[in-house]
């Protein structure tokens, strides 16, 4: 499974909310909602993320082994 775990941590880092996201990055609100729900995104989206928080994939997405 995909999470976004690290994601979180890397915008709380950067200080950059999801209304940041929303507002300025134009990122939709059901992509955020995907997000926080763990659930697929395209990897456009995931570029997006990284190139506007300037990070690596890592710093956004991990797997997890399904228990």
């Amino acid at each position: 499974m995909i999470v976004y775990t690290p994601l979180w941590d890397t915008m709380k880092r950067k200080e950059i909310t999801t209304y940041t996201l929303r507002e300025k990055y134009k990122i939709s609100g059901s992509t955020v909602q995907r997000l926080k729900r763990n659930m697929s995104v395209s990897t456009n989206t995931l570029a997006d993320l990284c190139r506007l928080l300037d990070c690596k994939l890592s710093d956004v997405a991990e797997y997890r082994k399904d228990c």
